[in-house]
């Protein structure tokens, strides 16, 4: 019978000489301060190596696809390309969820917090590839999972790159030759556990509000807002 993480590899496409690898890429910090005595470690290590061969793969791949784009552009559109949105959706289409080694608080959330986890795990197998297999081996899988799964050029096109407060500033600019600007409403909670609601004004008509944690994701938060009210 099949071990878990050999299930994982065959459904990912690798093959692997060392599994220990794949486990310790599927294993969070969270796991072991449950489980001391398990005798693994924490995957951290390899997210750390992971995260620069997929920067690796992905700036190859942008600068052989686009051999007259700048510097800048190329790192705009690799943002992009390599977020935790992307890589959570990674890791949902090869069901890595299901492999991942958990403290049992960290397995009852489902939230932001459980989609970072998963976008450093995928980070995590990647250096597990890269380690076992190479990097032609962990490019491939890179390929096939992240890069052949996006409409790149659709991407670019309709500026999705670009983050909502950045977008609503340029369209905004575009059509009203306005630029939006952000005023704090209201403030709520202990100073370690603040929230911010913060509204986004063209002039001074407020299109939209947000909350967050901090001023900056507030104000993302209403620009996602009020790109969404102005149908832009």
């Amino acid at each position: 019978m099949k071990t878990d993480f050999e299930k994982l590899a065959e459904h990912i496409g690798v093959e692997f000489d060392d599994l220990a690898l794949l486990r310790t890429a599927c294993t969070h910090r969270s796991y072991l301060n449950e489980n001391r005595g398990s005798g693994l470690e924490h995957n951290e290590r390899l997210e750390f190596l992971g995260d620069a061969v997929l920067e690796l793969v992905v700036t190859s791949f942008l600068f052989r696809k686009y051999p007259h784009k700048a510097e800048g552009e190329l790192t705009a559109y690799r943002s992009a390309l390599v977020n935790t949105v992307s890589l959570t959706k990674v890791a949902n289409r090869i069901g890595l969820n299901d492999y991942m080694l958990l403290s049992r608080g960290e397995a009852k959330d489902n939230g932001r917090a459980r989609s970072v986890i998963l976008a450093n795990a995928v980070e995590a197998v990647i250096g597990a590839i890269y380690m076992d297999g190479g990097y032609n081996t962990a490019a491939n899988f890179i390929s096939a999972h992240l890069l052949n799964t996006l409409d790149i050029d659709q991407i670019i096109k309709d500026k999705s790159w670009l983050d909502a407060k950045s977008r609503f500033q340029e369209v905004a600019q575009e059509k009203t030759g306005i630029t939006p600007s952000y005023r704090t409403m209201k403030e709520t909670g202990p100073d370690h556990d603040k929230q911010f609601t913060l509204g986004v004004f063209l002039g001074d008509a407020m299109v939209a509000s947000g909350v967050g944690a901090s001023k900056q994701d507030a104000e993302q938060r209403a620009a996602e807002k009020a790109l969404e009210v102005k149908g832009w």
